[in-house]
């Protein structure tokens, strides 16, 4: 009986030892934007983790996606539980809250800016490539707002 009792104990301990040794380290992205041009609409942050994924004009490849409200033209996210890796992010200053980038004849109405960019123009496109960076730590990133 003893020898069950301590076989019980010795399995109970390599379960909870392999829970606790598996379980992945996480951490938090918070992006902050200033100088949007007013606080109409919100603030939509597209969070990325794969090659390939930027340029996402209808946001169908996102990791994640949150929106947030405007305030004295700022607007700040925070994404967490996140696995450590490469992220870019995109963000969309939807100013008529309809998760689209409204177009004129070539760059957008909106605002738009992306991790690692503080300009866009034909020559100087986003991509996941260009935009990404290395989460390992709990960080803040500033992304600056562009309005063509």
């Amino acid at each position: 009986m003893q020898e069950l009792i301590k076989l019980t104990a010795l399995v109970i301990t390599m379960v909870l030892f392999t829970s606790y040794t598996n379980k992945e380290e996480t951490f938090s992205l918070t992006i902050e934007v200033t100088e949007l041009r007013n606080s109409k609409g919100v603030v939509q942050f597209a969070l990325y983790n794969k090659d390939g994924t930027i340029p996402d004009e209808k946001y169908l490849k996102t990791y994640k996606l949150l929106k947030m409200d405007i305030e004295d033209g700022r607007s700040k996210v925070t994404f967490l539980n996140l696995p450590e890796g490469k992220y870019a992010v995109n963000i969309l200053h939807d100013e008529n809250n309809d998760g689209k980038i409204m177009k004129g004849l070539i760059f957008p109405k909106e605002g738009i800016g992306f991790s690692n960019f503080t300009d866009i123009g034909l020559s100087n496109k986003p991509s996941f490539k260009k935009a990404s960076f290395c989460l390992q730590n709990d960080s803040t990133i500033k992304i600056k707002m562009i309005y063509m």
